[in-house]
């Protein structure tokens, strides 16, 4: 079972790549975006079929290692 594992910052947190794309995409001419935020998304495969379990997996992987709970938030999906 694939599930993603979405790591973005805290609101308030400083996103200096997100300002470099951001000023990237004025540039280029994107006038009409306001901000960008930049995240990442760790796809993990996991082997089981119970959605739960699988759920339960990811978030202790996030909590322990991909995410860093002081600046950092984490949704996680099912694929």
């Amino acid at each position: 079972m694939i599930v993603a594992v979405n790591v973005h910052l805290k609101k308030g947190v400083l996103d200096p790549q997100g300002k470099a794309v951001h000023h990237a995409l004025e540039t280029l001419g994107f006038k009409d975006v306001d901000g960008v935020r930049v995240g990442k998304q760790i796809l993990l495969d996991i082997n089981t079929d119970d959605k739960e379990k699988a759920i339960e997996i990811a978030k202790k992987a996030a909590d322990e290692l991909l995410a860093n709970p002081v600046i950092e938030n984490y949704e996680i999906e099912v694929k």
